[in-house]
């Protein structure tokens, strides 16, 4: 099963939501997310060995928030809603989508709102990519992209993702039409960017019950059924494990056909959870999960694999 968005003009009244069905896909709410995400990194970062990334990891998605409203983004999707409809592709497809200059525009606004905030080896850090050029940007968000962590420094990615994911989730909440839910392939990859998730979570409220995973770079939420594998889709060999109980809030599922496992995270156990806060504050689950031979199946947009300066 993979999920297709359909243009407005193309939807049917038989097509139009009813109160008993799961809506395959949910465009983000920006109003508040990245404050939210804030407030929730500063309140895990006070019992957690790494207490002072999460609140670096805060300062970044306040400025986020700020960034948003300062510069907002007025863009007709309607074509490309209408040609990813007859191609099956995502519309905010990562690896075909022309990037414009708008996200440039949004990594310096959120540089110069966290220069005050930052000292030592993380003010050089944006000190340096406030001087690189278009085309270093440019290569560093293909490399992101292409999943070549190696070609970007860790210490760098966090920010250019930022911007990124700033200028995504923009054009993400201004998508115009529906989804639906049809039968096909890369269930993995999110239906409107073919980025990956961060993490899943199973929902309360309206979509009780529900499982979404979120984009890690567009902040939309696809469903996936649970005790299915979100990497390959197998239900025969899952495991569920967490560090504290069978209460817990926080679980990793794992997969013996691939070998990789995605966190899990239960709104009924903690309504605070945070898909992206969540799963950075649970590293230790992480290291836990590696010890067993699984590999991680999502990228959190604070902590990419590659190389350090």
């Amino acid at each position: 099963m993979s999920i297709r968005i359909i243009p407005q003009d193309q939807l049917e009244k038989s097509e139009k939501r009813t109160a008993d069905m799961i809506p395959p896909l949910l465009f983000p709410r920006l109003k508040n997310l990245y404050n939210r995400r804030a407030e929730r990194l500063r309140e895990l970062a006070e019992s957690n060995p790494l207490g002072d990334y999460l609140r670096f990891a805060a300062l970044i998605a306040h400025a986020q928030e700020v960034v948003l409203y300062d510069h907002p983004l007025q863009l007709d999707l309607t074509s490309l809603i209408a040609s990813a409809a007859e191609s099956g592709k995502p519309p905010l497809d990562i690896h075909t989508l022309p990037r414009d200059k708008h996200w440039h525009k949004l990594l310096h606004s959120l540089i110069a709102e966290l220069k005050p905030e930052m000292s030592g080896p993380a003010l050089a850090v944006i000190e340096n990519l406030e001087k690189a050029s278009e085309q270093e940007l440019e290569s560093m968000a293909t490399s992101l992209f292409a999943s070549d962590f190696v070609a970007v420094s860790s210490d760098k990615a966090p920010f250019i993702w930022a911007a990124l994911s700033l200028y995504w989730a923009q054009m993400a909440a201004l998508i115009p039409g529906k989804a639906r839910a049809e039968y096909g392939e890369h269930r993995q990859f999110c239906p409107v960017c073919g980025s990956m998730p961060v993490s899943s979570m199973v929902h309360i409220g309206s979509n009780n019950g529900l499982r979404y995973l979120h984009c890690n770079l567009c902040e939309t939420e696809w469903h996936m059924v649970r005790v299915k594998c979100s990497n390959c889709e197998q239900t025969r060999d899952l495991h569920y494990w967490s560090l504290d109980s069978e209460q817990a809030a926080i679980k990793a599922e794992s997969c013996g056909d691939c070998s990789t496992y995605l966190k899990v995270l239960y709104q009924e156990k903690d309504p605070n959870v945070e898909a992206v806060a969540d799963d950075l504050a649970s590293l230790v689950l992480d290291a836990r999960m590696e010890q067993e031979g699984f590999a991680r199946s999502s990228i959190n947009p604070f902590l990419f694999p590659g190389e350090g300066e």
